[in-house]
């Protein structure tokens, strides 16, 4: 169980990329009053956690509703997984999300699609299949992520300072090169569930 959880909080945080995202909500938050972004930084992690969280209840009953497979669902995200990946190993000038205007954000694109983004949601609708125990597993470590999220995000600018540009964009670039691998072993094992059915 702990392996389990250790294994889906690193694969959120993968996923999430908040690490990633520090120069983005650096930039957005830059015209904000600085009193009024540490709430803007809580709201967005909670809107984005909520968002996860029931996606990680309702996500079964959401692939019934449009007649979706599960392997279709895990053949599809990890092909997101793998785009979004291979955009944060070869940056794209406007970023991995694209480029991004106006004041104070409200949901985008902070909470999504910064955080509940394409790949996150489609990472929690495959743990909707599981069993009760495992999904629990899986809340507490969406939770867990939660914590980085508030944790990094209060000290963006800070971290970005004391770490600089050069820095962040490796580290970026390591999480991209393991999401690669990990979005590669999800194809993988979505096609060996798609050949069973043959």
């Amino acid at each position: 169980m702990t392996q389990d959880f250790f294994q889906t909080f690193i694969l959120l945080v993968l996923v999430t990329d908040p690490f990633g995202n520090v120069p983005l909500f650096a930039s957005v938050l830059n015209p904000v009053p600085v009193a009024r972004r540490p709430r803007i930084v809580i709201r967005e992690c909670a809107i984005a956690f909520v968002l996860l969280l029931i996606f990680m209840f309702f996500g079964r009953h959401f692939l019934s509703a449009l007649h979706l497979s599960e392997v279709a669902l895990r053949i599809g995200g990890a092909v997101i997984l793998l785009l979004i990946s291979i955009r944060m190993i070869f940056p794209h000038p406007d970023g991995v999300l694209g480029r991004t205007d106006g004041a104070e954000p409200f949901i985008v694109p902070l909470a999504i699609p910064a955080l509940a983004g394409p790949s996150a949601l489609a990472t929690v609708l495959l743990f909707s299949r599981e069993s009760t125990g495992e999904v629990l597993v899986h809340v507490a470590a969406l939770s867990a992520v939660g914590v980085v999220w508030l944790a990094v995000f209060l000290s963006a600018e800070r971290l970005q300072k004391v770490l600089g540009p050069q820095v962040m964009t490796a580290f970026e670039r390591l999480m991209g090169l393991i999401l690669t691998a990990m979005s590669v072993e999800m194809l993988l094992g979505g096609i060996r569930e798609f050949v069973k059915t043959l």
